[in-house]
């Protein structure tokens, strides 16, 4: 009955991960195994557009390629000349309003290859509108230090510029959330200023759901869960400390949260997870383990939640009413810089020394988004950008060299635990999440 607390209060740092670009969920070093330990599954393939270029970080000084591949390949198997730092020239499909124009293509692009342009745009093979501009990337001055590359697996970007769209999410009759302590919540933010809560109220809104009570909105600390999970047309089953392998059995998330008599209601199910893995992931880098076997660990997290998306989505038939899944990508406290140490309280959940190669570690965790990304892609599920909407409001967000500097005074959205959102993040996650659903 311990671990929940445990999980938050030991780990502020194990999950300081959180840092490398690792979500900040809570959980303990000790629960925060890698994904290897939990599953034997080898890395799925995962299909994506017609040209990707797949990004390698175990070879930090390739020189990029490009070219048809099938499917994604993985970064232990990259050949030596694939490119972690991609820069492609295809830009991203939107959707919604495309005439407004103002960014809504998620791009990124690296170095001097950034361009900015105006509102205007072109249309594309798929006959949706294409804008140039790297809106997520916008905010940055330092444009083009961020690397991350999303169009390779030509993703459908919102006009908000907030996530995804590639589902038409309506007439939903249940809510499910899933996931860890970022969609339960966590001590100091009080429990009805977590994003889990306040999304809950604007989907009553939306959707004319019965609401849940004040009970369902609150964190047990002992248990590390909602103080019930199921009230009104809402359900959550997401926990402290939990990790990927938690989403389908031996788990429980999933099995708790749908149960055979649910399957006909019209569901949406959200969700934040990935952090618990991928701190076990970075200490043991930072420990020196292995490049080739830390990879390996993060690809086998990421198959697990592919397994776990795909359960929903790979029968028609289960949810015969329709379902729909949004979760978010991976964020971290060291503004894409990698320094794990940037976070004060970082020794406490056992990082005491910085990774050995911090480029490496922030080509590794832009690396892991993109594969999230492919996961939405391949499963037309939606991502909201949490990793980008929080770079440069973490503990290195005065560097003004940083790749996600937004100039002085940028708030902080994580509290003291280094790794969970302040009341201002969970607005932020709220909002993306809301922006997402709404299109």
């Amino acid at each position: 009955m311990m671990r929940p607390l445990i999980a938050w209060l030991a780990p502020l740092t194990v999950l300081a991960l959180t840092a490398c670009g690792f979500d900040s969920a809570g959980g303990s070093a000790e629960e925060s195994t890698s994904a290897s330990e939990s599953s034997g599954a080898t890395p799925a393939t995962a299909t994506s557009g017609d040209n990707p270029t797949t990004a390698d970080p175990t070879d930090p000084t390739a020189a990029d390629t490009s070219g048809a591949t099938d499917g994604t390949t993985s970064p232990s198997a990259a050949t030596a000349d694939t490119d972690p730092n991609p820069t492609t020239g295809a830009s991203l499909a939107t959707t919604g309003d495309d005439s407004t124009g103002a960014g809504t293509s998620g791009q990124g692009t690296t170095g001097d290859d950034t361009t900015t342009t105006d509102d205007t745009t072109t249309g594309d093979d798929t006959g949706g509108a294409v804008l140039e501009p790297a809106c997520l990337f916008e905010p940055f001055l330092n444009k083009g230090a961020l690397p991350i590359d999303y169009a390779q697996f030509d993703p459908v970007i919102g006009s908000h510029c907030k996530g995804t769209n590639h589902q038409d999410i309506t007439d939903i009759e249940r809510v499910v959330f899933l996931g860890d302590s970022v969609t339960v919540g966590t001590p100091p933010s009080p429990g009805d200023q977590v994003y889990r809560a306040e999304l809950a109220d604007v989907l009553v809104d939306r959707f004319g759901l019965t609401p849940p009570n004040g009970l369902w909105k609150q964190y047990n600390p002992i248990d590390g869960v909602s103080v019930v999970q199921d009230s009104g047309d809402f359900s959550s089953c997401s926990k402290w400390g939990a990790r990927t392998d938690d989403f389908l059995a031996p788990g429980p998330q999933i099995d708790d949260c749908f149960p055979p008599d649910q399957f006909d209601k019209r569901t949406l199910v959200v969700f934040t997870m990935g952090g618990n893995d991928l701190a076990a992931i970075a200490k043991d880098g930072a420990n020196g383990k292995p490049y080739d076997q830390v990879v390996q660990d993060a690809e086998k997290a990421l198959k697990l939640m592919r397994d776990a998306v795909q359960w929903f989505v790979d029968d028609p038939n289960k949810f015969p009413n329709g379902v729909f899944v949004v979760f978010a990508n991976i964020y971290e406290f060291t503004d894409g810089t990698g320094d794990l140490m940037s976070c004060p309280a970082a020794g406490l959940g056992g990082f005491d020394k910085p990774w050995e190669d911090p480029e490496q570690l922030k080509q590794l965790v832009l690396w892991i988004n993109e594969q999230v990304m492919d996961i939405a892609v391949s499963t037309q599920t939606d991502m909201i950008f949490m990793l980008e909407n929080f770079c440069g409001h973490g503990f290195k967000a005065g560097d003004k060299a940083g790749p996600c500097y937004r100039g002085p005074n940028s708030a902080n959205y994580f509290d003291l635990s280094c790794i969970h959102p302040t009341p201002a993040g969970h607005d932020v996650i709220k909002d993306l999440f809301t922006a997402v659903i709404d299109e």
